[in-house]
């Protein structure tokens, strides 16, 4: 009697899988390690509670340590806005209140708190080293805050800034010179790449024998056939009819979806012939070269991608390699993805094995430009781990959809000191013109901070005073200065005309917006600051997991208008 093998147990998704089941759906496993990986400082300000917010959704989702630095302690006020707060937080350190309660909302994650005045704590050497991310919230001491900055750029710290005050809130996203984001996750429809002008080999022999026939098929096997198959056989027909050439403009491709229209066959009896109804649909969008977006060739253009220059980290030892594929091919890997489409499962595998496997020969040979490339580049601590397969298939999967982020540092406005714009300067102005951009309510944050820093209590660095706060009608006119003044400067930077009545008109909505922001007295409200917190929560995931594609650079909410916008300054 043969042995009696038993099959191995089927193991179901372990606890932490049902756990993040949502969250692994949108990010995978390696989204959640690099979010686990993660230590986020909060340098908590003000108010403090859009940045309680913003870790909540980080904690939930299982950030991997979090540290509050915030010297202040509970007041009446605070038990208003804070819901991490309880009566018992009353006079206690308003870091460690809110550490303990937000760490109740998930076990895995591990909290700290510093409650030490941020002048001494920043004054240390490295004190940013042990954070991935920094978070800081308005008001802060510009002189800090540019501290902060420097020091997180040069060590390559993501640094998210945010305001929230009454119904306006702001986030300023600061990330290194250059981020890149390989998984920018991209509509599955616009990364079909079927190579349908210019086929492989194997998809033309392929093709070839699968079509061979094909007017003396039966109706069943006829209406089966791949509409990829029918666009590759009826342009082998329209090359032997206009010299080898493919359709080249719109006309001579609408004459081509009446050749392969003429193919269908009208009274099939075996339920119609929807592959040739898809074959006439996909002519348009499938007739065309696979050719790199602009951003690709910009990133392949770039310095560290030239081939004297190539940097030490895999992300540009990858790109090199696949900017030499794309050189000796005239193509980008292939995906190797295949839609649905009407035809019998023996065909349709057929068909998607002859894409996958020239999707796997092509991360092959790209991983070998890597290697070579790899050799010759010293690598400098702390270095990226050696180049793996499933690196290289990562990137070949998504080179047509690559995002190359090149990170510009916070916009500080010091008290009488004039904002330079440098290029940004005529992005910005033109901006103002937008009746859809919130341009108005960045500057008004602008001058929020230059007015917070120029009336620190007793001339205090690291208390800065919000307008509004003791004499809202003095303020209001400071900051209406303060606003009319930047605006000017811009507009001399962009080189417009200053007295131009449409710039009057926009300094006084502006104006309006500013005032409005200082009659609430720097108080925040939890509704802004609990939206403002999801929104800040949502893109320190995208950078930490380096999926998505971020804010670049500047996210501007307005809850009077109940509208949202985004700026790159």
């Amino acid at each position: 009697m043969a042995d009696v093998v038993t099959p191995p147990p089927l193991h179901g998704p372990t606890s932490k899988e049902k756990k993040y089941d949502r969250q692994l759906r949108l990010w995978a496993a390696s989204g959640q390690a690099a979010l686990e990986e993660a230590h986020i400082l909060l340098i908590n300000s003000g108010t403090g509670t859009v940045g309680v917010e913003a870790l909540k959704n980080l904690v939930l989702p299982g950030i991997g340590n979090f540290t509050i630095l915030d010297s202040a302690t509970v007041t009446e006020a605070d038990l208003g806005v804070n819901f991490f707060l309880e009566d018992t937080s009353l006079g206690k350190f308003r870091a460690g209140e809110c550490c303990k309660y937000l760490q109740e909302l998930n076990p895995d994650v591990k909290g700290n708190f510093i409650s030490e005045p941020l002048e001494t704590f920043v004054a240390k050497p490295n004190v940013l080293q042990p954070f991935t991310h920094i978070l800081i919230t308005a008001p802060i001491a510009l002189e800090i805050l540019e501290k902060i900055s420097n020091d997180a750029r040069f060590q390559s710290r993501p640094v998210f800034y945010v305001h929230c005050v009454g119904f306006y809130a702001q986030l300023s996203l600061q990330l290194p010179d250059a981020f890149p984001i390989v998984d920018t996750h991209p509509d599955p429809e616009k990364m079909t790449d079927l190579r349908i002008l210019w086929p492989f080999r194997e998809l033309r022999e392929f093709a070839a024998r699968k079509t061979k026939d094909l007017g003396s098929m039966n109706d069943h096997d006829h209406g089966h056939v791949p509409y990829v198959l029918l666009l590759l056989h009826y342009l082998s027909i329209w090359k032997s009819q206009h010299n080898g050439r493919p359709p080249q403009n719109y006309k001579e491709k609408t004459e081509f979806r009446e050749l392969v229209r003429s193919g269908t066959r009208r009274d099939n009896p075996e339920g119609g012939e929807e592959n040739f109804d898809e074959a006439v649909g996909a002519v348009l969008k499938s007739l065309n070269l696979s050719e790199p977006s602009s951003a690709i060739k910009e990133i392949f253009d770039s310095a560290e991608c030239c081939i004297n220059e190539v940097q030490r980290t895999n992300f540009w030892i990858i790109t090199r390699a696949v900017k030499t594929f794309h050189q000796q091919h005239g193509s980008l890997p292939l995906p190797g993805s295949l839609p649905d489409m009407k035809a019998q499962s023996k065909d349709y595998i057929e068909l998607q094995n002859v894409y996958k496997a020239k999707a796997r020969k092509d991360v092959a040979e790209v991983l070998s430009h890597a290697r070579k490339l790899e050799k010759g580049v010293e690598r400098l601590p702390p270095a990226d781990p050696e180049i793996s397969e499933k690196e290289v298939e990562a990137f070949c999967k998504n080179a047509g959809f690559i995002k190359l982020i090149r990170g510009r540092p916070l916009k500080i406005l010091k008290p009488k000191e004039m904002l330079k714009w440098g290029r940004s300067a005529k992005s910005a102005s033109n901006a103002l013109t937008n009746p859809d951009s919130l341009m108005p309510l960045h500057l008004a944050f602008l001058a929020y901070d230059s007015f917070s820093a120029a009336h620190a209590p007793d001339g205090h660095i690291a208390t800065p005073q919000a307008p509004g706060a003791s004499d809202f009608e003095t303020d209001a006119q400071k900051m209406t200065g303060i606003v009319e003044t930047l605006i000017d400067d811009l507009l001399r930077q962009a080189r417009k005309f200053i007295e131009d009545p449409e710039y009057s008109e926009i300094k006084d909505s502006t104006a309006k917006i500013a005032q409005e922001m200082t009659r609430a007295g720097g108080a925040e409200l939890h509704n802004i600051a609990s939206l403002t917190g999801g929104i800040v929560a949502q893109e320190v995931i995208k950078v930490i997991t380096k999926q998505y594609v971020p804010v670049d650079n500047v996210c501007l909410v307005d809850g009077v208008q109940s509208k949202t916008s985004v700026l790159k300054l």
